[in-house]
């Protein structure tokens, strides 16, 4: 398992197009990815969980890879979300 936070830069948070970025790239690897935000644990594979999550600009998340090729995941991911998901 590895593990790390980033800080949500998008102005309008984690918002439909976004999310959908996001699920894209998770979907691509064999490992389970979820992020952490408050008490909660998300499913970044899944748009909805993504969306339900409502992250804003400024939050803190932690993302979460487990399995065969999760430092791949977490790299791709964090990369991801260090460019504002395409924004």
């Amino acid at each position: 398992m590895v593990s790390q936070e980033v800080q949500i830069k998008n102005p309008t948070g984690l918002h439909l197009r976004p999310a959908g970025e996001l699920c894209k790239e998770a979907i691509k690897y064999k490992c389970k990815i979820t992020f952490e935000h408050g008490n909660s644990i998300s499913n970044a594979k899944s748009v909805l969980s993504v969306l339900g999550a409502c992250i804003k600009c400024g939050d803190v998340v932690k993302f979460v890879c487990e399995g065969e090729d999760e430092k791949e995941a977490l790299t791709a991911i964090l990369k991801l979300a260090k460019s504002g998901f395409g924004e």
